[in-house]
């Protein structure tokens, strides 16, 4: 299948939130929830891809001509690009009849495996929720990473012992979640966590802990202290606060502030891999992507992955080349021009 067959069966098998636009930017589901818009007017998807556009590219084709390689290591594991499909949860609920949460994960698990990256696993109200993907990534040799919702103390205690039996590759908490309006009110209950609770639920895993939806310097600099190895900069996709700045905004500043001392990897409307050379250009290790990895999967299943990752990664070589850049590492800031 193309890209482009994946994307016209995907507009069958969504719905009725998600368009399955050819240019997710946020704007024909702006403010549907359920589904994958925004509180309020909805403007953080959009604010979150136009940030990236805004950035633009440095050409220089005065270089030696050799093989570009895409690959990176991240917590000892080698992946062919600095890609990870991002956690998405409440397929049902967001996205459509066609796969429940369990369904997507063992669809997505091992097709981001075949195609050279890894896949973040979501979290639900439902405790089969978890259950399930922790058995799907364990099936797969620990190669997935589980996201935890910020519940209740014992609640993510009793999830972070079924994600050590399945030997991922580390655990990560999309604290951002705690905005989300579905979660409020909830059995078991979400809610923000405090650094010292957030250290606690640290020190009671050995495994690399990350934090996602971090969007200022100060909150990188509590989730450090807390332990975490690595943070996602990330607003959730513009869902749960309007009035946030774009991830690319604010990633410049919050890896000036950090340092090297944290793996940094940034989320929200990374649409292609000349934007994931931006995000790199910035500051970031890698990137998480999201609602593309579900248009893609609901259009061609695991082949829709695989044909989306190998887009990604084509299109990050380009940029590349183009811009002088052979090796992730030779990436640099003076290879973007920011507005």
């Amino acid at each position: 299948m193309t890209y482009q067959e994946i994307m016209e069966e995907a507009r069958k098998n969504v719905g009725p939130y998600c368009k399955a636009c050819l240019v997710c930017d946020g704007r024909a589901c702006r403010n549907q929830m359920p589904g994958p818009g925004a509180k309020g007017l909805g403007e953080g998807a959009i604010k979150n891809y136009n940030s990236w556009q805004k950035i633009t590219l440095n050409m220089d084709t005065i270089t030696e001509n050799k093989p570009v390689s895409t690959q990176t290591e991240v917590f000892g594991e080698t992946f062919e690009f600095p890609i990870f499909a991002a956690p998405i949860g409440a397929m049902k609920l967001h996205y459509g009849d066609k796969y429940s949460d369990m369904e997507y994960n063992d669809i997505l698990i091992p097709a981001c495996k075949n195609a050279g990256i890894a896949a973040f696993t979501g979290d639900g109200m439902a405790p089969e929720v978890m259950v399930a993907a922790t058995e799907a990534i364990r099936r797969n040799e620990g190669f997935g990473i589980p996201t935890v919702k910020p519940w209740d103390k014992d609640t993510i205690l009793s999830k972070l012992e079924q994600i050590k039996e399945s030997k991922a590759l580390a655990v990560a908490m999309d604290i951002d979640s705690a905005g989300l309006p579905f979660l409020k009110n909830q059995t078991p209950p979400a809610g923000c966590k405090s650094e010292m609770e957030l250290a606690e639920i640290i020190q009671s895993i050995d495994k690399p802990f990350i934090v996602k939806g971090i969007m200022t310097v100060k909150g990188a600099a509590k989730a450090r202290r807390a332990g975490a190895k690595a943070i996602v900069v990330s607003n959730h996709g513009g869902r749960v606060l309007d009035g946030c700045p774009g991830t690319a905004e604010v990633l410049p500043e919050i890896r000036a502030a950090v340092g090297e001392k944290v793996e940094i990897f940034v989320d929200g409307g990374i649409r292609s891999g000349g934007d994931i050379f931006k995000a790199l250009a910035l500051g970031a290790d890698a990137v998480l992507i999201g609602r593309p990895f579900v248009t893609a999967l609901y259009g061609g299943g695991s082949e829709g992955v695989k044909v989306l990752v190998d887009k990604l990664g084509e299109e990050l070589r380009d940029t590349m080349m183009m811009c002088g850049a052979y090796s992730l590492d030779e990436i640099s800031g003076d290879m973007i021009r920011r507005k």
